[in-house]
């Protein structure tokens, strides 16, 4: 590696950790307990993730950053986080960064962040029935671990909710201050 190459990779390694420690810091810091797991304002930081790192290091710093929170706070969900958090920033930067749009119109960004939101309420009642029914064994039938699983349905739509409120201002404001520009520019994002 030349020492460009070097310092770009630095650079990115550096970027991704910072915003990884923010997701984890917005997900462990404000939590609401639910039936099966917790509410928080986490997913606003994944969806600005994938805005200003684009889908590969959004969806890392995603994981690692929700990951962290679950295994500190709720480790039997670390595995199912860690997956769809990571797919929640490639779905939501394939969206709002696709062809010319950069990130930079709102209703795109709004798209992106609603696609993303429903994939993780989507996955999250999966991952919920498997809990309940295949790990913990709480429920005798698949059908019965849905039925449960479906009681954290209308708590992970508002955490969606809550994180795309949050995500498209504050994504806008990013954009107009030319953040999202200066790190696509300088080869962040990817």
């Amino acid at each position: 590696m030349t020492g460009n190459n070097v310092s770009r990779y630095v650079r990115d390694m550096v970027i991704t950790a910072l915003m990884a420690a923010i997701v984890f810091v917005a997900t462990y810091s404000i939590k609401i307990n639910s039936f099966g797991g917790y509410v928080h304002l986490g997913d606003s930081m994944v969806l600005l993730s994938a805005l200003l790192l684009g889908r590969k290091k959004g969806a890392i710093a995603s994981a690692i950053g929700m990951g962290l929170a679950d295994l500190l706070y709720m480790p039997i969900w670390a595995p199912f986080t860690i997956v769809i958090k990571a797919v929640m920033a490639i779905i939501a930067a394939s969206i709002a960064l696709r062809k010319d749009y950069e990130g930079e119109k709102v209703w795109n960004n709004a798209l992106a962040f609603i696609v993303a939101g429903l994939w993780m309420t989507a996955a999250y009642f999966v991952a919920g029935a498997l809990v309940a029914g295949l790990i913990l064994g709480e429920q005798p039938t698949l059908a019965a671990a849905f039925a449960v699983s479906l009681k954290d349905v209308p708590g992970n739509l508002w955490q969606a909710s809550a994180g795309i409120f949050i995500a498209l201002p504050v994504g806008s404001m990013l954009v107009k201050a030319g953040l999202v520009e200066l790190v696509n520019r300088r080869g962040y994002n990817s």
